[in-house]
């Protein structure tokens, strides 16, 4: 019966003494000091937790179509920013500023995005980010 005790005792102080578990990934994977700006179709945005996605199909001067994966807040977050799940659909002509990958990948951590009607999406309440040296 000690030995369960014990145990169990172990098990809670190894619990309380690891890292917290809603501890939250490092954005060291995007590039700090540079935003660039791509225009294309929405495909998809996927409102999930922990993380929303927006998919855009960007075509390049030789009409390339590459897909972009735009990292976001979660949907909790995009709610008390006014980003409802229904703000972008498929086939939407958008402006995306990101910050992109380090390792040159076509995905980003999400800006801004301008809607075709002017609207401004933007996931963090407040003003909007002063400018940044794009592309």
């Amino acid at each position: 019966m000690k030995t369960s005790i014990f145990a169990a005792i172990g098990v809670v102080g190894l619990a309380l003494g690891a890292p917290p578990a809603w501890s939250h990934h490092s954005g060291a994977m995007f590039e700090p000091e540079r935003v660039v700006t791509l225009e294309g179709t929405v495909k998809e945005f996927e409102y999930t937790n922990p993380h929303s996605w927006l998919y855009v199909v960007v075509r390049d001067d030789k009409g390339t179509e590459t897909l972009w994966g735009i990292e976001a807040e979660g949907p909790s977050a995009l709610m008390r920013a006014g980003i409802k799940a229904n703000a972008l659909r498929p086939g939407d002509q958008i402006t995306v500023r990101t910050r992109p990958l380090r390792d040159g990948r076509p995905a980003g951590a999400w800006v801004l995005v301008t809607k075709s009607d002017g609207t401004v999406l933007n996931p963090r309440p407040g003003p909007i980010p002063a400018s940044a040296p794009a592309n």
